[in-house]
């Protein structure tokens, strides 16, 4: 059995944590394909090219210690706006997707340009103010000295490189059930995310 679900969004409205809470209640694989790009990323830090990086990219550069951190990040989302880039990690997620069992994948384009025929698109979304809020609170506390104002100016940043990109730009797909995570709890994120994808797949 295939079953593909697709959780589309920009960083820090919850699509991770919602992807994992998804893919454990159905049983499915789950790929965080932003560590893709952050994987990409930090090599690219450490001096490779970025298409030579991402080309060559192996299971182990995905369990690199350091993808996490703040400037992994910020390279992640520089890397991701090169076409040869994404051209490069496409095969790996589209065979990801079509696994025997089920798949979730989360990340910027999967419901529009890696999925577009996923049985079940979700795009989770929250305010910029939200979101960040959400990564200050999360860099107080690895020690991060960024203010929430630099921290906003930075996620607001991301989301116009990510979304104004010439290449698979972020953006909800037609068929996307949009949630959005601003005013919501964790497990009621998780709750909408489970019913929109019970209802196409008792559609399907």
């Amino acid at each position: 059995m295939t079953f593909t679900i697709a959780i589309d969004g920009p960083a820090a409205a919850g699509k991770g944590t919602i992807s994992k809470a998804v893919a454990n209640k159905y049983g499915f694989a789950h790929l965080d394909t932003g560590l893709l790009y952050r994987a990409v990323g930090a090599r690219m830090l450490d001096g490779v090219e970025p298409i030579e990086a991402a080309r060559t990219l192996s299971q182990d550069a995905l369990e690199a210690s350091n993808l996490r951190t703040h400037e992994v990040a910020q390279a992640a989302s520089k890397v991701a706006a090169i076409p040869e880039v994404r051209e490069a990690l496409v095969d790996f997620q589209r065979a990801f997707a079509r696994r025997q069992g089920g798949a979730v994948l989360d990340g910027r384009d999967i419901g529009t340009v890696i999925c577009p025929e996923a049985e079940a698109k979700l795009y989770v979304t929250a305010s910029a103010e939200v979101r960040a809020e959400r990564r200050f609170q999360e860099l107080q506390g690895k020690g991060s000295d960024l203010s929430f104002d630099e921290v906003l100016a930075e996620v607001k940043e991301r989301d116009a490189r990510d979304s104004e990109r010439a290449t698979a730009p972020m953006k909800p797909a037609e068929d996307a059930v949009l949630i959005d995570t601003s005013n919501l709890s964790i497990d009621d994120a998780v709750a909408a995310a489970i019913r929109a994808i019970d209802s196409k797949h008792a559609a399907g």
